[in-house]
């Protein structure tokens, strides 16, 4: 596990469950976008944000784990999702798996569309380990 650092700039407001700047020594991993497909390549969740997150999160998590690291190790998420009303439900997939008094630095964005009409959000993950 790396020793990341969370530096709170004294000009930016705190974050509200994410952290504006994160900071560690190690090797750099990134992890692509992962949609809620499961390992036979089927949607999960069709229609649904929060069955969808979670198996979003999953994903990373297997990802993350193949890379040798964990969520520990997460400096950036990125959200992309086709509806920002989503948010809470993939928060709080989300919160399921990051340590929320030490959050990863992240950005929400909404999309047109994704890959596939059933896709409701994509989350990417960069992590450094030490």
């Amino acid at each position: 596990m790396s020793k990341l650092s969370f530096p709170q700039p004294d000009s930016v407001a705190p974050g509200n469950g994410y952290s504006h700047v994160v900071t560690g020594p190690g090797q750099w991993v990134a992890i692509a976008g992962q949609v809620a497909l499961d390992a036979d390549g089927k949607f999960v969740g069709v229609g649904d944000p929060e069955a969808q997150a979670r198996q979003v999160f999953a994903n990373l998590d297997a990802c993350l784990k193949a890379a040798g690291a964990t969520f520990a190790d997460v400096v950036k998420l990125n959200f992309y999702v086709t509806d920002i009303a989503y948010l809470p439900a993939i928060r709080a997939a989300r919160d399921e798996y990051v340590d929320t008094t030490n959050p990863p630095a992240s950005t929400a964005v909404q999309v047109v569309a994704l890959f596939s009409p059933n896709a409701l959000l994509e989350v990417e993950a960069y992590a450094v380990v030490a």
